[in-house]
């Protein structure tokens, strides 16, 4: 087989003499004035000769070898319908073989010095370097994408990742001292972008320990099987990337199998959902970046003409196939007109040719069915009575479509509504900066945005307030291996990139490794968990009687619901029995709140949550301290309570309720000290990872250990981080948490950024877990709760922080630290150009 080597070396362009210009060429004059562009092919000889060192055909990478088993499909050229090369299906033998491959070699790579793992991935980043260019003619060919945009952007910044984590991987330990590696990695990429998406992936993974099966998508295997060479050429150890060559289905069996620590997708946010529901309680790490719907904001402020050549960049790049494409224009209604005048010039001028044409600027889309998809929509848009503009025509062979400008589109439109995935554009207009963000928050998706003005306020202003993962100002298509990538809502959660990328593949050192049991019995209880028990039967009376032994009951102070500031009936106006721990003595009850109660608490937060979460960090700080305050006048009565339901002892409460107080500390001093980072891109700029709020957290703290400071420890992190939170305390001693309300009304807190909801956990979780107003979700409980809470958060893609085991959470690496202000933040990164202009030039890298 020829090596990698032979094949680049024998490369040769032998010097020829021009032929002598024939009488019927025009003049230059000529020429020159109509300025057209001639053929610029691209030479395919070195790619053609890889695939025939391979015999035209290929199989699994399993161990360092490459096994050929199973039907084999054809890989074609999307440009052409030309048959590149063969591919066999792995069977599930193979990926069963993958995974044990993973599982061995991880005992080795784990536990290699952070210096051998970071010389593995300079090797690999210097030998994808030196084969760049039949990289980028296999992926232009296996793709369809113009071979301009794979050799400028997709390879340069496939290496940029693998230098940049050969960076960490020297730096690991003294940077992350507290983490370590997960273990074996599934990871299920894409076909728009096969060769940047498998670095994104693979680079974090083996620099921080972990193995990796890698599943390509079936119709962009190319790049994945050469860099598999480049692999072996480098010295990677076998077995630390294996690659499968399976079908669809078989993304499903990576997931299930109970040797896989971790899951990393990247596609559809149908088949992201399926994978949230397929991990569900099992302890599998899942980083998901999925679908989008971005907006593109124009101000009557901005540059025209560079908004015009930053929006063509942002929807037409890779044919519109772009998770991030600006597909939603938003303009403001005094330039609409002339600003849709002179993207329709533009969009004129574009190019539509084959893939190895170095002088167009769109090639084929991927295949037939995703053509049809694409004519699909437009047409729905006609339908509607939407104009259509597509000035440019496509070549008659092959799988192309033209640039698409859709006008006059109402926001319910299913143009406006749904990712299309192709190069249509879809325009509307808007009057005020507030109505341009709301229109741009009003979508599920929220994975990237753009905004166009030459005022740094307004541009600021806009990119914190549109509920997105990734914010470019006076530009698009941004990226780089030192910034994280990924979306809020619909589009998923995860980061992949920057040093928020490289906790999706590590795990603090005190959590064990291994799934947990989802059991059959668990799975058939699904439809009927959280549907509540019957109602509580009267109980015998709070203990207690009168003075001096009057035969008088105690006069009764039931806690209701702490809903928006204020104290609230239960809706159902059903109690629970709240006994002492030896079971004999009633010591309260408390109201059992059902789905209309937590239905209201939710209202309470969404109406709380912005401006709290403007508020700034000092501001949320004090009024932290200020609780901690509060609870340290009152420590004997909470102890004293603490005692009598649970029955630790008089010196154990007291030492709960001080490290209460001092967790509350401790979150008011992080609280204007994880507000994000500089990110030292080679983006000529300013990129800035902002921490923001997560939005509504719904909590379930059903702790039967330590119920105060479990449920400190779950509050704290999120209120300070500017999050409105709606909680249901531990089930079995919840009296801890009801008797904060009055802390609560004494200490600044806003009513409806802390939302207190007694009863059942089980009804309490289900009912914040299908909530379609509820931004994220954590249940500390056990492994029955942790699965029906992250399936159902599937339904709208929450994120979840679960956890089926009882913590220490006296314990500060247990109960407190950065994992919890990680979960309680979404990270945003904003791309700000420098220059006289503000305006970037829109590149892709």
């Amino acid at each position: 087989m020829l090596s990698l080597r032979s094949v680049s070396s024998s490369l040769s362009f032998p010097l020829r003499l021009l032929p002598r210009r024939s009488l019927s060429t025009p003049p230059i004059t000529t020429l020159f004035s109509r300025m057209s562009y001639g053929p610029a092919p691209e030479d395919d000889t070195a790619a053609r000769q890889w695939l025939q060192s391979h015999e035209g055909t290929f199989g699994a990478f399993i161990d360092g070898q490459w096994i050929k088993e199973g039907p084999t499909v054809p890989n074609t050229s999307p440009s052409t319908g030309e048959t590149l090369s063969k591919t066999h299906q792995s069977p599930p033998s193979l990926l069963d073989l993958a995974i044990s491959s993973s599982s061995l070699a991880f005992e080795t790579w784990s536990t290699l010095s952070p210096h051998a793992r970071s010389r593995h991935l300079y090797s690999i980043a210097r030998n994808l370097q030196k084969h760049s260019r039949l990289l980028s003619v296999i992926e232009s060919l296996d793709n369809g994408k113009p071979i301009r945009e794979v050799r400028d952007s997709d390879v340069p910044l496939a290496v940029r990742h693998f230098y940049y984590h050969a960076g960490w991987a020297q730096i690991l330990d003294q940077e992350m001292t507290d983490y370590k590696p997960l273990g074996v990695i599934s990871q299920i990429i894409p076909w728009n972008f096969p060769l940047l998406m498998l670095a994104w992936k693979i680079a974090p993974a083996l620099a921080t320990g972990n193995c990796v099966i890698l599943k390509p998508a079936p119709s962009t295997r190319l790049s994945a099987f050469l860099f598999a060479d480049i692999l072996k050429e480098s010295g990677l150890p076998d077995g630390v990337v294996n690659i499968v060559s399976g079908d669809n289905d078989m993304a499903g069996k990576m997931v299930e199998d109970g040797r896989v620590d971790k899951v990393a997708f990247t596609g559809s946010t149908e088949v992201g959902k399926m994978l949230q529901r397929k991990v569900a309680g099992r302890n599998v790490k899942l980083s998901l970046e999925l679908g989008g719907k971005s907006p593109v904001i124009v101000y009557d402020s901005a540059d025209l003409d560079g908004a015009v050549e930053g929006l063509v960049n942002g929807i037409f790049y890779n044919q519109g196939q772009v998770c991030c494409a600006g597909s939603r224009l938003l303009v403001q209604e005094n330039i609409y007109d002339k600003f849709i005048e002179k993207v329709k010039r533009r969009m004129a001028t574009l190019r539509v040719g084959g893939s190895l044409e170095k002088n167009i600027d769109m090639a084929a889309v991927i295949d037939e069915a995703q053509r049809s998809r694409i004519e699909e929509f437009v047409e729905i848009g006609r339908g509607e009575g939407a104009d259509v503009y597509q000035p440019t025509e496509c070549p008659e062979e092959g799988c192309y479509y033209p640039p698409t400008l859709i006008t006059n589109v109402h926001s319910t439109s299913r143009l406006v509504q749904e990712e299309i995935f192709g190069p249509v554009l879809v325009a509307q207009s808007f009057r005020t900066p507030n109505e341009a963000i709301k229109l741009a928050n009003n979508s599920r998706y929220g994975l990237s945005a753009g905004v166009w003005t030459e005022q740094l306020g307004l541009a600021l202003e806009t990119a914190l307030s549109v509920k997105a993962g990734v914010l470019w100002v006076n530009g698009h298509n941004n990226f780089d291996a030192a910034a994280g990538f990924g979306g809020y809502k619909e589009s998923g959660f995860g980061r992949e990139g920057g040093k928020e990328g490289l906790y999706e593949y590590m795990k603090l050192k005190w959590k064990p490794r291994g799934q947990k049991a989802v059991t059959d019995e668990i799975v058939a209880r699904s439809d009927s968990w959280g549907k509540g028990s019957t109602a509580p039967l009267p109980s015998a009376p709070v203990g207690g009687g009168g003075e001096s032994g009057d035969l008088l009951p105690a006069v009764d102070r039931t806690p209701k619901m702490y809903i928006g500031g204020a104290q609230k009936r239960p809706d159902g106006n059903y109690v629970l029995p709240v006994m002492s721990s030896d079971g004999k003595t009633l010591l309260g009850q408390v109201g059992a709140g059902n789905r209309k109660d937590v239905r209201d608490a939710v209202q309470a937060a969404n109406k709380a949550a912005p401006g709290w979460g403007k508020r700034a960090a000092y501001n949320r700080s004090q009024i932290l301290f200020y609780i901690a305050e509060n609870l340290s006048v009152r420590r004997k009565e909470f102890a004293q309570r603490l005692d009598d339901m649970t029955g630790c002892g008089a010196e154990e409460a007291s030492k709960e309720v001080e490290e209460s107080i001092s967790r509350l500390f401790t979150y008011a001093s992080y609280a204007d000290k994880y507000g994000g980072s500089v990110q030292e891109t080679a983006f000529y700029g300013v990129t800035t990872s902002v921490n923001e709020p997560v939005g509504v957290i719904g909590m379930v703290c059903d702790s039967h250990d330590r119920p105060l400071l479990s449920f400190i420890s779950m509050i704290a992190p999120a209120i300070v981080r500017g999050n409105a939170v709606v909680v249901a305390p531990s089930e079995k001693f919840p009296l801890a948490a009801t008797d904060l309300y009055q802390v609560l009304d004494t200490s600044d807190l806003p009513g409806g950024v802390l939302n207190i909801v007694t009863g059942e956990s089980s009804v309490i979780a289900k009912t914040l877990a299908e909530h379609q107003h509820v931004d994220g979700v954590w249940y500390f409980g056990d492994v029955e709760g942790c699965y029906n809470v992250q399936k159902r958060a599937a339904n709208n893609m929450k994120r979840t922080f679960v956890c089926s085991e009882e913590r220490d959470w006296m314990s500060k690496e247990e109960g407190e630290g950065e994992e919890f202000l990680r979960e309680a933040s979404e990270v945003k990164n904003i791309w700000m150009p420098m220059g006289e202009s503000m305006s970037g030039a829109g590149a892709a890298y």
